[in-house]
């Protein structure tokens, strides 16, 4: 029998720091399709957590659960964020309350330039990082600050799908794929900045099939498989142990 967690302020589910981001029995659906089944798992302030699995077990649609979005349905659970029930909001509210999500298509707009992308992020608040900061922090954007979003080259339209959800004053950053596609030296460059962005206090959830490169970069990692969490644990002891990898991440 599942006991709930204690969600009240100050709570501690983790042995190490109270929980900032929890989610707790969530099972979540495509229509009639059964697809994360009843998952639990923290996120501490401040720390990356690596969110891994095989094609098909359920990571994309855990992180479309947390920030709101109309699909998948989540049926039941509880979705807390800084002790707001994220559960009970829509996807614009979530994104008010402090959900920053960079899908894996980037949804850049088209029609607009770089800056405008981001001026639009600010048009209400609440407004996060300036955009004179995010060119500081993407010196590449500032470079191409008058050119189309979407004549970018990936890389490029990654680092401003990151910014956009910069550009609002967010609490925890969702990121769905951000190295797909793109060549080991600008993965590099996205992970420099990630890096960066956490020496900030920026709390992230990481989607990557890479799994080793998100491992190298996270602090925690929860592992899914079939829609159901197999690991949870630090992102170094998925690194060291060549058994669970082979099993559930086949690298």
């Amino acid at each position: 029998m599942n006991v709930r967690p204690d969600f009240s302020k100050h709570a501690n589910q983790a042995e190490t720091a109270p929980a900032f981001l929890s989610v707790w029995d969530m099972h979540s659906y495509y229509g009639e399709s059964y697809i994360v089944q009843g998952i639990s798992f923290n996120v501490h302030e401040g720390e990356i957590l690596a969110l891994l699995g095989r094609n098909g077990a359920g990571k994309t649609t855990t992180l479309r659960s947390i920030a709101r979005l109309d699909d998948p349905q989540v049926n039941k659970g509880e979705i807390w964020l800084d002790h707001q029930p994220l559960h009970l909001m829509r996807s614009h509210q979530a994104a008010v309350a402090g959900l920053g999500l960079v899908p894996e298509d980037r949804r850049i707009i088209p029609g607009l330039t770089v800056e405008e992308n981001l001026q639009l992020a600010q048009i209400a608040p609440p407004i996060g990082w300036s955009i004179d900061r995010l060119y500081e922090l993407f010196p590449r954007l500032g470079e191409r600050r008058s050119q189309e979003g979407v004549t970018l080259s990936g890389g490029e339209q990654q680092m401003l799908a990151i910014a956009r959800a910069l550009a609002r004053d967010i609490k925890v950053l969702l990121l769905d794929e951000p190295y797909e596609g793109l060549a080991p030296v600008i993965v590099d460059e996205i992970e420099k900045t990630l890096r960066h962005i956490k020496e900030q206090g920026m709390t992230t959830v990481i989607v990557e099939q890479n799994a080793v490169r998100a491992l190298q970069l996270a602090d925690r990692a929860v592992i899914l498989d079939t829609g159901s969490i197999v690991f949870d644990g630090s992102a170094a002891e998925v690194l060291e142990n060549e058994s669970l990898r082979a099993e559930y991440l086949a690298i």
